[in-house]
């Protein structure tokens, strides 16, 4: 039997007989699989299988060179960060001392992580390499052909093809997602912040200290955290919520049997989509102003004497985003709460009228039901998304108004726009690393509890039919 046919065992299992797989390749090897423990491909080179032996060889030197000239440099340094950032050094020829850069945190550490990368796919591809030099080795003593280089493509073209399919997408999303939220989850353990900014200074492992100074640690960091957090769940809340039942209020009503110009009224809310929505929030932020349209046209009516502050006071500010979100919300719960009403049969509510049930019995007995049903991973997804919502805040007041009280924050920043003037302005990453791992936290947690509890999950084969 083949090393890696064994299909049918529990995950542990398998893991610890890949453990094994290279002691069973040793032990059941001859002269030239054994051989493939210290030159890759030797096994295939010998078995005529020249191009995968070469590739495998090349490989393996490309390791070693990586190894030598950056993974040496690197990784060493990875428990220390570094220990001279800069050196001076007297120039003869130019006569004054000139600055040369030793160590920088950042670069170490960035490194070192793409060059454990670099070992655990080498350790992955060392394996396969052994791999195809034992299976080699047993289609030759069972007089089988071994597949050429051309038959191992027209292999990645057909039966394995999702394999090829699969790797590039593969190869982005270790590169441009995992490496690099891997290095921002580190920096939470460091002290990189202004004061610790490479080039010239370095940063150092702190453990646990910046999740003790946002939690407990410093008044000021972690009343401000409080302060953001609870805001966050409540804009979040009311975000999610007033843009679900308006939505589908007005949907219930355009679908109303009865109401004319449906398509018109879809089409005008919908209207709101085809706008981009910075181009949206931009513009009500200049119409609610100090100078803007609603003001000069209030102090011109004589109906007020000065400016209302609507983005000035926190907690007007806080209404006002909540308020705006709904005009850029509403449409697209619209869209989907239409789409399911003229999908829910229409003799259920044929029953419900024979039985004597009121409109708002129908409604929450059929509509609001089958709605929910099929709209509550919708419903999460919009809690999940409005807790990390940084358009709104943004172009709207900028986390503004700032207050004293808070940490480098405004009374209507959510924990997202904290985090990015954190970093942006202050250079302090080392908490604004730890604020996004507990932003990650929180919605991992609360996705995993709702999404169990909604009737979606637990009774997935009901509405089906």
């Amino acid at each position: 039997m083949m090393i890696g046919s064994q299909t049918e065992q529990s995950s542990n299992f398998k893991l610890l007989n890949k453990i094994k797989v290279p002691f069973k390749i040793f032990a059941k090897g001859d002269w030239a699989t054994r051989l493939s423990f210290l030159i890759m491909g030797f096994g295939c080179f010998v078995r005529k299988q020249f191009i995968k032996g070469l590739l495998y060889f090349l490989a393996q030197v490309l390791f070693v060179f990586l190894c030598v000239f950056f993974i040496s440099k690197y990784l060493p340094d990875l428990g220390t960060l570094g220990t001279v950032p800069i050196k001076r050094v007297w120039d003869e020829v130019e006569q004054v001392y000139i600055n040369i850069q030793v160590d920088n945190s950042m670069l170490i550490l960035l490194y070192s992580i793409v060059s454990i990368f670099i070992i655990f796919f080498f350790c992955v591809l060392y394996i396969n390499s052994l791999k195809a030099a034992y299976n080699a080795q047993i289609n030759s003593e069972n007089g089988k052909k071994n597949n050429s280089f051309f038959d191992d493509i027209k292999s990645l073209l057909d039966d394995k093809f999702h394999t090829t399919l699969l790797t590039l997408p593969s190869i982005g999303v270790i590169l441009f997602t995992i490496l690099p939220l891997i290095f921002m989850i580190l920096i939470a353990f460091t002290n990189y912040d202004s004061d610790h900014l490479p080039p010239a200074k370095l940063f150092d492992w702190v453990g646990l200290a910046n999740f003790k100074e946002l939690l407990w640690g410093s008044a000021q960091i972690s009343s401000t955290f409080g302060r953001v957090l609870l805001w966050t769940m409540i804009w979040a809340f009311f975000a999610t919520f007033t843009n679900y039942f308006a939505g589908m209020f007005l949907a219930i009503i355009i679908n109303k049997k009865g109401i004319k110009f449906k398509a018109f009224w879809r089409t005008m809310f919908v209207m709101t989509i085809a706008v981009p929505q910075f181009v949206t929030l931009l513009t009500i932020r200049n119409v609610f102003a100090n100078i803007g349209l609603i003001n000069t046209w209030l102090q011109k009516l004589n109906i007020i004497d000065r400016a209302i502050p609507f983005f000035e006071k926190g907690w007007l500010a806080r209404i006002m985003i909540i308020i705006i979100n709904m005009w850029v919300g509403i449409p697209y719960t619209l869209l989907i709460v239409s789409g399911i009403l003229m999908n829910i049969p229409q003799s259920l509510y044929e029953s419900a009228k024979i039985d004597g049930a009121s409109p708002f019995k129908m409604f929450v007995k059929i509509t609001f039901p089958y709605v929910f049903f099929v709209t509550a991973p919708y419903l999460l997804t919009q809690f999940v998304g409005n807790i990390n919502n940084f358009n709104v805040i943004y172009y709207l007041t900028a986390g503004g108004p700032k207050s004293l009280n808070y940490f480098f924050a405004g009374e209507t920043d959510l924990l997202i726009t904290w985090l990015y003037s954190l970093t942006s302005d202050k250079s302090n990453y080392k908490t604004a690393s730890v604020i996004g791992i507990m932003v990650f936290l929180i919605c991992s947690v609360f996705s995993l509890i709702a999404y169990n509890l909604t009737s979606s999950t637990k009774r997935e084969e009901d509405y089906q039919a």
